[in-house]
């Protein structure tokens, strides 16, 4: 008999969840699944970095036992914000380990950027789910993170759209016979857009994803591909296939979400609207399915679905992320912080869209690679490649 989400919530207790970077747009989507299903989760922590506003409308939602806020500055605005109600409230660095360590069943890891490796790892440390949304934690610490999952016997599930499809349709239980992985990408903003044209693009223009609703940084990050480079070096850690198993295809529409192509020729699909809440929905619920508001495919609607071969001329970073991938050590550690530098440069005008791949390209060549052996050391490396990057971009001006 097959078991409906309403059973399904009936008959198991509540899945306890505490959510790093509620107030992200992974954050924001996550809690309004957890809205549309009240009586399957119970919110144990929510942390934030300067959204404080948005943090305490979500406190006083959804009740958490713990509320953080990682920028301090906003402490006693949340302080004053949750007065009333009986939610710890906690700021910095060592409140967000806090809320990673609370006893949850599932913790999505929603911070965006470096600054989300330690929480997210904490989590990893005392077994939980974790549901990742955060890059750097395989980017930059690929090895280190991947050895602690396997340490504790925690559960990382894949949250990023294209490896969570990979996910859902590759065969772990016979390895040997996947050929190929295809990373699908819309092709960002600017897919159609020349070399010459590109060099004028604005922050705002770049934010304007054709078909996600994204952050500045990710947007941006789509824009110039890079994306899809950081994702490319996550599909290595997150599956056990070699670098040169891992092939990226644009695909404008977003309706194919990636690939698998298995040693007999067939190729297994995972498709939907371009919709977070799918991949996010999943990795709430697995090993089930719960049902979502999300808007259903409808193929005949679209009508056709396109394909291109990505442009890595027009998109360096794609060239740079899969360099970094093949040498390895610290490279894409050094590689992530410099994009990270230079797309906020890019944010605040300080630079020129273009010069975002050549900030990034130009800090990697002055970078001599070593191996990362301890969290320490990738932030070690972490805080050179943005020193560095800055000395960059204050020289392009």
């Amino acid at each position: 008999m097959k078991v409906s989400p309403e059973i399904l919530e009936e008959s198991v207790e509540k899945r306890r969840i505490s959510i790093l970077g509620s107030t992200g747009s992974v954050g924001c989507s996550t809690l309004d699944l957890v809205e549309h299903q009240p009586d399957y989760f119970e919110v144990i922590a929510l942390t934030g970095h300067k959204n404080v506003n948005l943090l305490i409308k979500q406190a006083l939602q959804f009740e958490p036992k713990l509320a953080v806020i990682g920028d301090e500055n906003f402490y006693n605005d949340l302080k004053e914000g949750l007065k009333d109600t009986d939610i710890e409230v906690a700021a910095g660095t060592a409140a967000l380990n806090e809320a990673a360590e609370m006893p949850s069943d599932t913790v999505m890891a929603g911070i965006v950027g470096v600054a989300g490796l330690a929480p997210t790892l904490v989590a990893a440390k005392r077994g939980a789910t974790v549901a990742l949304a955060n890059k750097e934690c395989l980017v930059c610490a690929g090895e280190l993170f991947l050895d602690e999952i396997h340490r504790s016997g925690a559960t990382l599930l894949p949250v990023d759209s294209e490896h969570n499809a990979i996910f859902q349709v590759f065969d772990f239980d016979q390895i040997e016979s996947v050929d190929l992985l295809t990373l699908t990408a819309s092709g960002g903003p600017f897919r159609t857009t020349s070399i010459e044209e590109m060099s004028n693009m604005t922050p705002t223009q770049a934010v304007a994803h054709p078909n996600w609703d994204m952050g500045a940084k990710i947007s941006v990050d789509s824009a110039t591909m890079m994306n899809k480079g950081l994702e490319l070096i996550e599909a290595y850690y997150l599956f056990p296939v070699e670098e040169n198993q891992i092939d990226i295809l644009v695909h404008p529409q977003s309706v194919i979400h990636s690939m698998v192509t298995y040693k007999d020729g067939s190729v297994l699909a995972q498709m939907g609207t371009p919709d977070m809440r799918t991949p996010i929905s999943y990795a709430l619920a697995w090993p089930n399915r719960m049902a979502t508001p999300v808007e259903r495919l409808n193929l005949a609607d679209i009508g056709e679905l396109t394909f291109e071969e990505p442009d890595f001329e027009r998109f360096p970073a794609l060239t740079l992320a899969r360099d970094a991938l093949k040498t390895g050590g610290s490279l894409p550690t050094i590689l992530n912080a410099a994009n990270e530098v230079a797309v906020q440069c890019f944010l605040e005008e300080r630079i020129g869209f273009l010069d975002i791949t050549r900030v990034t390209e130009e800090v990697l060549n002055r970078t001599p690679t070593s191996e990362p052996k301890t969290l320490d050391d990738i932030s070690h490396f972490d805080e050179s490649a943005r020193e560095l990057a800055e000395e960059v971009v204050n020289s392009l001006k």
